[in-house]
């Protein structure tokens, strides 16, 4: 019997391929909303960051969502995203 293959996913921050269970979830909506997903269901664009702060910090710093969406994304947003992971892993 085959075994399952586990899905990798790259972290826009660090770029390692990481088992996606242990990356957060990133999405835009089609509305253009960007919020956190944890189901990993979500409908919408997403991008994997790395469970730790470190990432989701240089992903502010560099602006990574923006990049990665290709669209304009606020300072706000980052800092809601670094609130709602401490929260989260808190």
């Amino acid at each position: 019997m085959k075994e399952k293959k586990t899905p990798l996913r790259m972290c826009i921050a660090c770029h390692e391929m990481k088992d996606k269970r242990d990356l957060i979830r990133i999405v835009r909506t089609p509305e253009g909303e960007i919020t956190f997903d944890f189901t990993g269901k979500k409908n919408g664009r997403g991008a994997y960051l790395c469970a730790d702060i470190a990432c989701v910090e240089k992903c502010k710093k560099g602006r990574l969502l923006s990049k990665t969406f290709k669209q304009n994304v606020d300072v706000e947003v980052y800092d809601k995203l670094i609130e709602e992971f401490n929260r989260g892993n808190g």
